[in-house]
């Protein structure tokens, strides 16, 4: 078995996973959206400091698979520096204790191993990966092979539904609230420009679609459940259009028969519904990671250690370090 850290954010979680069979035997996350909200955002030295305090509460559920275990996994990279530090101190000394090696593991490459917990991988696949901090196309085509075709020049997509939740007092974590707000709203009342849409770069930009609705909130009655309702709804219609036209680009000019979507904001059911029309459209296969599954977690992390562990990459203790930049 391979005991899995995840701990690049504000969610602490530790899996255990059985390496021939890939079978999820122990999973347990703890979130910190509570101590979070009245910031209205995540406080990167207070993440830390209840990491360290939770991940021991977590692993000490996990001991009884101690005897069985194989390989320590954990992210390194990409993430908070501080609150990767904690999952990287615990595991190495697991793997000190316990002498067994190390696996360090990409936390976007975490992201589309969420497809395939308890299940076999599938490549080659192409991934739209949209969270809190990244937004990109990836081509992957293998377990080593995997590369970013597109990424986005400012914000992230569920950065612009943070942000916007945020101008809208509506709360921490805002991607799910402007989610349900936007379910009560008209998405055609304010027509939003939907970013780069004449371009023919092949990239995602979302500070603009942020400024407009920032210029319209200063015109609505914030008082009013309806206008904010309404601003939600036809700020993620442009927002998801964005990802949609340039998907949509991007299918034009490859062939491609598997398309997946991954990372915290992939949750959102409206993004779902109009991908599926999308690729429905070009007779592409959608996959998408169970919901339970789309935000951080020690799963994913497991899983993609499985393959890491069949294929021999492990990471010496010395080199394991915190990489909070890193890409692929």
């Amino acid at each position: 078995m391979i005991l899995s850290i995840e701990s690049s954010c504000d969610d602490s979680s530790i899996a255990i996973t059985e390496i021939e069979t890939k079978k999820l035997l122990f999973h347990k996350k703890i979130s910190q959206e509570t101590e979070h909200e009245r910031y209205g955002g995540v406080v990167p030295e207070l993440a830390a400091r209840l990491h360290a305090v939770t991940l021991p509460k977590i692993l000490e559920e996990a001991k009884i698979y101690f005897k069985d275990l194989k390989a320590i996994a954990v992210t390194n990279e990409p993430g908070l520096s501080v609150t990767l530090i904690e999952g990287i101190t615990m595991a190495k000394a697991l793997s000190i204790s316990l002498n067994l090696p190390l696996i360090a593991v990409n936390h976007l490459k975490g992201h589309i191993y969420s497809l395939f917990i308890e299940k076999e991988t599938l490549f080659p696949l192409t991934v739209l990966l949209v969270s809190g901090g990244h937004t990109q196309i990836i081509e992957a085509k293998s377990y080593k092979n995997m590369h970013t075709v597109a990424s986005t020049m400012d914000d992230s997509f569920g950065e612009s539904f943070d942000k916007v939740a945020k101008m809208l007092n509506l709360g921490y974590p805002g991607g799910p609230i402007v989610e349900k707000m936007a379910k009560e709203g008209d998405e055609e009342r304010f027509p939003f420009t939907v970013p780069l849409s004449n371009s023919p770069k092949l990239a995602f930009s979302y500070s603009g679609i942020k400024n407009q609705v920032r210029l319209q909130i200063e015109k609505i009655d914030k008082n009013s459940k309806k206008d904010i309702a309404d601003i939600c709804a036809s700020f993620q219609k442009a927002a998801v259009s964005h990802l949609i036209q340039k998907c949509r680009k991007y299918f034009k000019r490859n062939e491609i028969k598997n398309f997946a979507i991954v990372g915290g904001a992939s949750a959102n059911l409206y993004l779902r519904e109009k991908f599926l029309s999308l690729c429905n459209e070009f007779h592409i296969k959608l996959h998408t990671a169970p919901l339970k599954y789309c935000s951080d977690n020690a799963a994913m992390i497991g899983r993609y250690a499985i393959d890491a562990y069949k294929n021999g990459d492990f990471t010496a203790l010395e080199d394991l370090k915190a990489s909070p930049r890193s890409t692929f």
